[in-house]
């Protein structure tokens, strides 16, 4: 058995790793990342960028269908080559590995270790078969992978999860979603843009990440205008046939149907890569889940040298919070004990629908009671109607009192840009009229922010 000793072990390759290598190695200490699956981080390799080649794909289809009102008519049979989509996506994504792959390969080699890693005790790690690490300090940084309900897995090779739609040679003509959460949602869309017939089906009501009840309903009823989706379905039956799954369920009109399908895609939820780390040989005080306690602010596991950052702590599963989480936590391990909070950025996120969804800083339902909220209609909104994008309802939340801007959740038109605008605004803790003293140019969709922004203010007046 090999033994090494280091200052700083990092397992996990993914973005929030490869920050927490860098930030300890930059302080000085003798660092490793620790990888035994494949290089690529989740999200060049199965999620934000092969998910956003698929949408692409399906708003140019879209695009090309809805062109007549404009006066613009396209002649001739929409041909979707569903294996040169599927190729595209998949060398796009290619090409986006590697450029991770190159960020990897400039790690000097002495410091990847390739292997699963356990944990013999707080600070020392068995990985693979032959090498025993002692480390001064760990960052567990082992990301997640999709979570699949025990039911389902009965369906054999005709489940999949967002990892293997990419993996695709063709399109295939049926897929029943399970989720209407981000991925979900766009999947779904994009799968039926590409003329796949699909059923999207949910539990409980939601979509997507929104929790204003009015947000979720306008965008639950754009939705079901382009596509089959029930967030709260009924389904009575789902059992596997040959090389389909045949599904009974309650239509929205409560008629019970039963229909065919290639695959299911299970889109419900993510859990953290924690279970085989041997957790249960440290000290570490553990959640249900599995996943150690930890402080948000400094990424410590209780008073111990180990640290947990990215999507293996499921704070916020996106990537530029896990590389802010990585530097955070590669940063405290190797100034440990001496640790401090790290770099909390207002919260951000967008889902690449059409519409688009978005929320920033404070959701709904986190708001005090008595906060304010500003209202706008995307329907009327001038350039969102020039462009025929006039689908859309945006709330933004202010604090009584001091009128300051606490958060918005919406769907509407290119909300990803004015996502960014509203997330500036809550860093930099604005009220709502010093919001409305900066410049909105004419005619852009932002004009529809500053109506929200005018109906807060006059609501805050009132």
């Amino acid at each position: 058995m090999k033994q090494m000793n280091v200052d700083v072990a990092v397992i996990g390759a993914g973005t929030a790793g490869l920050a927490a290598y860098r930030a300890a190695r930059a302080a000085g200490k003798r660092t490793v990342i620790i990888e035994g699956g494949p290089y690529g981080t989740t999200c060049a390799r199965v999620g934000c960028m092969p998910s956003k080649l698929l949408i692409a794909a399906a708003e140019a289809a879209h695009e090309l269908r809805h062109t007549a009102p404009f006066g613009v008519r396209v002649d001739g049979e929409i041909v979707i080559d569903g294996r040169a989509v599927m190729e595209r996506v998949r060398r796009e994504r290619d090409r986006f590995v590697g450029f991770v792959l190159e960020s990897v390969d400039g790690i000097p080699a002495e410091d990847r270790l390739r292997g699963y890693a356990r944990f013999v005790d707080n600070t020392t790690l068995q990985v693979g078969d032959d090498l025993q690490l002692r480390a001064g300090r760990v960052v567990i940084a082992t990301g997640s992978s999709p979570a699949v309900p025990p039911p389902f897995r009965a369906l054999g090779d005709r489940l999949v999860v967002n990892d293997d739609v990419f993996s695709w040679d063709a399109l295939p003509r049926r897929v029943a979603v399970f989720g209407p959460g981000v991925i979900g949602l766009e999947l779904g869309q994009a799968l039926s843009r590409l003329g796949v017939i699909v059923r999207v089906f949910g539990v409980g009501g939601g979509v997507g990440p929104l929790s204003d009840p009015a947000i979720r309903d306008y965008a639950t009823a754009a939705f079901q205008e382009q596509f089959y989706l029930d967030p709260d379905a009924k389904v009575e039956d789902m059992q596997r046939d040959g090389d389909e799954v045949v599904i009974r369920y309650a239509r929205l009109d409560g008629e019970i149907v039963t229909e065919r399908f290639d695959y299911v895609l299970a889109a419900t939820g993510r859990r953290p890569n924690v279970a085989n780390l041997g957790l249960e040989n440290t000290g570490l005080e553990l959640d249900a889940r599995g996943v150690p306690l930890f402080d948000p602010a400094t990424l410590q596991c209780g008073a111990s040298p180990v640290f947990i950052a990215g999507d293996a702590n499921n704070i916020l599963p996106l990537l530029h919070e896990a590389a802010d989480e990585g530097k955070t936590a590669g940063a405290n391990a190797a100034s440990y004990p001496e640790v401090s909070a790290g770099l909390r950025r207002a919260t951000l996120g967008v889902v690449f629908s059409d519409p688009q969804i978005a929320t920033v800083g404070t959701r709904f339902a986190d708001l005090p009671a008595d906060a304010v909220i500003g209202e706008v209609s995307f329907e009327n909104q001038g350039r969102s109607r020039v462009m025929l994008k006039n689908k859309g309802l945006m709330h933004v939340y202010a604090e009584r009192g001091t009128g300051r801007f606490l958060g918005a959740e919406w769907i509407g038109p290119r909300a990803e840009h004015i996502a960014h605008t509203l997330a500036w605004a809550r860093q930099m803790d604005l009220t709502i009229a010093q919001m409305l003293d900066m410049p909105f140019y004419h005619p852009v969709i932002e004009e529809g922010l500053r109506t929200a922004l005018r109906d807060a203010a006059a609501k805050l007046a009132g």
